[in-house]
């Protein structure tokens, strides 16, 4: 169960690194294909640097979840998964209650199921 978790971690940390490569560097053309129906199409070039700060938040959350695989006390291990996962689902949430109810399903759903197998791994 364990492998699991880390790999789905992988998979959610993997998940915001083309967050951050879509909104700091691609906003123009894959973030065009991504939110097409959220923005109208002229709408992209100047909020490009308001993407590229929400990118850069992006990364902080994947670095986050990325350096749960480098601490060697499981406690603090355990302890800094849930923050950055429950800060990913927070933004999911949030992402789906203000933009577009496929980011619940995109983002907040894998890191609640997440925490919960975080839960599971800790606790049984």
């Amino acid at each position: 169960m364990e492998i699991v978790l880390k790999i789905l971690i992988g998979i959610i940390a993997l998940e915001h690194l083309y967050i951050l490569y879509m909104e700091m560097f691609a906003w123009e053309t894959l973030g065009k294909k991504t939110f097409r129906k959220a923005l109208p199409e002229h709408m992209f070039k100047p909020t490009k640097a308001l993407a590229a700060n929400q990118g850069l938040y992006n990364g902080f959350l994947a670095a986050g979840l990325i350096w749960t695989f480098f601490i060697k006390d499981p406690a603090w291990s355990i302890n800094i998964s849930i923050f950055f996962l429950s800060c990913v689902a927070i933004a999911g949430i949030y992402g789906a209650w203000s933009a577009s109810k496929k980011i619940f399903v995109v983002q907040a759903l894998p890191a609640l199921i997440a925490l919960l197998l975080q839960w599971f791994v800790s606790y049984f």
